[in-house]
C-alpha cells in the first residue's frame, strides 16, 4: 500500500512538473520567431558593446545609457569589466556616446548598473538614481550629474531590507522613490523554480527616507516602471506575465490597479514619449533564447508603442523588430523629438530618426 501512494505522489508531482514546464514554454514565447519592422534610418551606436540595459533621457535631449550589466542567467559579453554609465546627446547632428566619469570614493570594481531614473530638482540640478549589483546584492546608488566635467559624483547608496533583487526605478521626488522586485529568491535555481511553479510574489516598492512599503505585489516578475507626464498614473511590466498594468498613484504613494494591457511578448523597460503620452516597451519576442543563448540563433529584439493607454482600446504598434541578426535582447526604447534609441541587457544599441 505504501509503494502504491508513493508512486502515485511521484507520478503527480511529475505529471505537475511536466505542465508546469509547457507552460513556462508557452509564456516565454518559445517557438515565437520575429517578423521584421525596421526603420530605414537607423545604425548601431558605436562604443555600446556590452549593453545598454536602460536609457532615460532628459527633456533637453542628453540621454543617460546603463551598460555592462552582469545578470544571472543572462549572457555577457565583458564579465571582467564593470559597468558603466555613458552619455548621449541628441541634439547633436551625429550623436556619439561618452563614458561618465565616477567620482572617487565610490567602488567601481563592483559597478553593476540595472535600471536608472533621473530627477531634475527646483535649481535645474540633475540627479541620477541607479540600481545596483554590487557582488549580486541590490542597493540604489544616488549620483549628482556634472554636466560641465560630464562626470557623477557619487552622493549616496540606499539600502533595505526590502530592496532586493530590484530591476527598474522611477524617481518620484528626492529620495523618493518606486522600486520593481523582478524575484523573489535571489539563487538562481530558486529563481528558475520561482518560475516554473508561478510564484507572483514580486512586488512594487516604495521608498523614502521616512516610510519604505510595499504598495503593489501579485506579479510574476515586476520588471520596467515609469510615469505617466502628468504623474497621475504608473506603468509596470510584468515580464513573464507579457503585459502592463497601468496604475492609479494615491497621495499617499499607494497604488491601485486599473487595467491590465496584454502584449504577447515579454515586456522589459517602459519609457513614455514626452510628446505624445504613449508607452514605448523594449521588449524579448523569445525568452528562450536570451536564456538559452546560441550565436547560431541568437535572441531577437522588438519595440512596441501603446497609444491612449488608458482608454477601453489602446492601439498597440511596432516601431522595431528584428530577428537578432542586428540587435539581440532589446530591454529599452526611448524618443526624443523624432530620434529612437533601442537598448539592450548584453549586445549593441541602436540609433533610428524616425
Amino acid at each position: 500500500m505504501g509503494k502504491l501512494v508513493a508512486l502515485t505522489l511521484l507520478g503527480a508531482g511529475l505529471a505537475l512538473i511536466g505542465e508546469r514546464l509547457m507552460t513556462l514554454r508557452e509564456r516565454t514565447n518559445a517557438y515565437r520567431e520575429v517578423e521584421p519592422v525596421e526603420p530605414q534610418n537607423c545604425h548601431l551606436i558605436e562604443g555600446l558593446e556590452n549593453g545598454s540595459e536602460d536609457i532615460d533621457i532628459l527633456p533637453r535631449g542628453l540621454a543617460f545609457i546603463s551598460s555592462g550589466l552582469k545578470y544571472p542567467g543572462m549572457p555577457n559579453f565583458a564579465p571582467d569589466e564593470p559597468g558603466q554609465i555613458f552619455l548621449m546627446d541628441l541634439n547633436e547632428q551625429n550623436p556619439r556616446v561618452q563614458a561618465l566619469n565616477i567620482s572617487d570614493g565610490f567602488d567601481k570594481a563592483s559597478f553593476n548598473p540595472h535600471g536608472i531614473s533621473t530627477f531634475i530638482d527646483k535649481d535645474q540640478i540633475v540627479y541620477l538614481y541607479v540600481v545596483n549589483h554590487p557582488h549580486m546584492e541590490s542597493t540604489v546608488e544616488i549620483f549628482k550629474f556634472e554636466e560641465q566635467q560630464r562626470s557623477l559624483v557619487h552622493l549616496k547608496t540606499i539600502k533595505h531590507e526590502l530592496l532586493k533583487s530590484v530591476n527598474d526605478i522611477v524617481v518620484l521626488g528626492a529620495e523618493q522613490f518606486y522600486a520593481t522586485r523582478d524575484h523573489y529568491f535571489t539563487n538562481f535555481f530558486l529563481v528558475l523554480l520561482e518560475m516554473v511553479m508561478d510564484l507572483r510574489w514580486t512586488y512594487i516598492l516604495f521608498y523614502s527616507p521616512r516610510e519604505v512599503k510595499v504598495v503593489a505585489k501579485g506579479f510574476i516578475s515586476a520588471n520596467g516602471i515609469t510615469i505617466s507626464p502628468d504623474k497621475k498614473y504608473i506603468y509596470v511590466a510584468d515580464v513573464l506575465d507579457k503585459n502592463i498594468h497601468v496604475m492609479k498613484k494615491h497621495d499617499n504613494w499607494d497604488l491601485t490597479q486599473l487595467k491590465v494591457i496584454q502584449l504577447g511578448t515579454l515586456v522589459d523597460n517602459l519609457t513614455v514619449d514626452p510628446d505624445t503620452g504613449d508607452i514605448l516597451a523594449g521588449c524579448h519576442p523569445n525568452a528562450i533564447k536570451l536564456l538559452m543563448y546560441n550565436t547560431e540563433d541568437p535572441p531577437g529584439s522588438e519595440v512596441l508603442r501603446i497609444q491612449n493607454a488608458l482608454s477601453e482600446k489602446p492601439r498597440i504598434s511596432t516601431e522595431y523588430a528584428n530577428d537578432g541578426s542586428v540587435l539581440q535582447g532589446s530591454s529599452v526604447a526611448s524618443v526624443y523629438q523624432e530620434k529612437l534609441l533601442i537598448g539592450t541587457v548584453f549586445h549593441k544599441a541602436l540609433y533610428c530618426v524616425l
